[in-house]
């Protein structure tokens, strides 16, 4: 049988090799397909090398050590292989050779493109980078490139990464007509730097000017209105965007109205939003049991978990759990609390974090079982941080347990010695039990090392003149 000509059979290897990288999914399978690239001499050829690199760099499974010894053996890489090649470290912790590729690219005669810059310069504002940022912005400006959408909307959000608000406001500004993804990011860039209030303005705005939100702004306009503690503006944004039942009908969106009613208070808000919805994430049930355990609703929590559990659909993970203690503790449901913890371990294998460990020593200290709560920060197989030991110290000033506050406040003077709280703890725990002694030698002490005394909480009341 006569072969076939050499082009329409390297074609039939072209064909079969993009079928094997169609079910590649390992860096074992991705070996194996290389080595056959190898024995048919398509090594050079870009698109091949395209496939090897991108599945290095990009995939959760890959390899950027492999993808650079790939690289080196190309002897005329394009543009887009620079570009999979400073995207892949971007994602790895090899940010310095991000950078170095970048200079290696420019140097080979390579001009860096719309997507050089967006990666790099998304990097620069993840690491709080400042000084390359700006660097990277000046070759912004040298390219030609300051007005492509996609660059521009990362350096504002660059900027306000760096919480140069200012500067991300001046870039989005100058926009003629910024799009939608360009509103969303300088909101976001509001929230992230806390200027809540200035996000709801630019929101109104946005509006005012006929700009539809999607589902992205009125998940960072509700977290700004979470933020500020009043669901005044959250409340008039879920009822005039109501008639979108695309975006409010989303899971995301859902979850946000849910935590900025159970932030504000509104816990029936919450309930009606959580209930309403067909379908639930992890987020959502835990967004509402932690919302419910801060108001202090351990009933519901209960409640809720249960029906978590009954569902079946999501499973419990650390966060339910600690929101679950959380309510146990405030409402001093302290065998609710233990058979949880004991659930979490045996029966969910969720190990326990020093929050869910804090939890319970608070739980117990509040019940009176102080020394119980002492054995328990003993037997844990993690170090007790500071927060664990102040609770216990809580617990011993609340139960008059003077000896045991003693040797507390000597693990929270090893871990965080000028902490002014701790001192006005063990004194209010002196003074209740009528040691003065030893309450004059606290403030000497404190008074010796530059302490300041906590100042105590005040409220106001503005008169207005009638």
């Amino acid at each position: 049988m006569p072969s076939l000509p050499r082009n329409r059979a390297t074609a039939k290897s072209s064909m079969f090799l993009v079928s094997l990288f169609e079910k590649c999914s390992t860096m074992r399978d991705l070996k194996l397909i290389h080595a056959r690239i190898i024995t048919k001499g398509l090594e050079q050829k870009l698109f091949h090398a395209t496939k090897l690199i991108s599945f290095c760099a990009l995939s959760d499974g890959g390899d950027m050590d492999y993808a650079v010894s790939i690289f080196r053996r190309i002897r005329k890489p394009d543009g887009f292989l620079w570009n999979a090649m400073i995207r892949g470290f971007t994602k790895s912790r090899e940010h310095l050779s991000a950078f170095e590729h970048h200079k290696e690219m420019q140097d080979r005669g390579f001009s860096p493109d719309n997507f050089t810059f967006s990666f790099l310069l998304k990097l620069c504002g993840q690491l709080g980078l400042i000084l390359p940022g700006k660097q990277l912005h000046c070759n912004v400006l040298k390219c030609g490139l300051e007005s492509h959408v996609f660059v521009r909307n990362t350096l504002i959000h660059m900027y306000g990464m760096f919480r140069d608000i200012g500067t991300a406001r001046a870039l989005f500004d100058e926009m003629a007509e910024p799009s939608l993804v360009a509103w969303n990011t300088v909101l976001d860039c509001y929230v992230y730097c806390r200027k809540f209030q200035e996000a709801l303005d630019l929101f109104s705005v946005m509006l005012r000017g006929g700009m539809e939100p999607d589902e992205a702004t009125l998940v960072v306009v509700l977290s700004a209105c979470s933020e500020l503690g009043t669901s005044t503006f959250g409340r008039w944004v879920h009822e005039s965007m109501i008639r979108h039942t695309d975006l409010f009908g989303t899971i995301s969106v859902s979850n946000a109205l849910i935590n900025m009613y159970a932030t504000c208070g509104a816990v029936k808000e919450a309930l009606a939003t959580f209930n309403e919805m067909e379908r639930r994430n992890i987020i959502t049930w835990n967004t509402m049991i932690v919302g419910l355990a801060k108001h202090g609703h351990a009933d519901e929590v209960r409640s809720l978990f249960s029906r978590m559990l009954e569902d079946r659909v999501q499973k419990p993970d650390h966060v339910t759990f600690l929101g679950v203690l959380s309510a146990c503790s405030y409402c001093g449901r302290v065998q609710d609390g233990i058979e949880y913890f004991r659930l979490m371990r045996e029966e969910f294998g969720i190990e326990p974090t020093m929050k869910h460990y804090g939890c319970m020593v608070d739980m117990i200290g509040r019940a009176g079982m102080v020394e119980e709560a002492y054995r328990l920060i003993q037997s844990m197989p993690i170090k007790c941080n500071a927060a664990g030991w102040r609770a216990l110290l809580g617990a011993c000033r609340l139960h008059g347990k003077v000896e045991l506050g003693e040797v507390v406040r000597k693990h929270l003077e090893a871990l965080e010695p000028d902490h002014s709280g701790d001192y006005a703890l063990l004194s209010s725990m002196y003074a209740s039990s009528g040691q003065w002694d030893e309450v004059l030698e606290v403030r000497r002490l404190m008074h010796g090392r530059g302490i300041e005394k906590p100042e105590p909480g005040n409220s106001m009341i503005w008169l207005h003149p009638t």
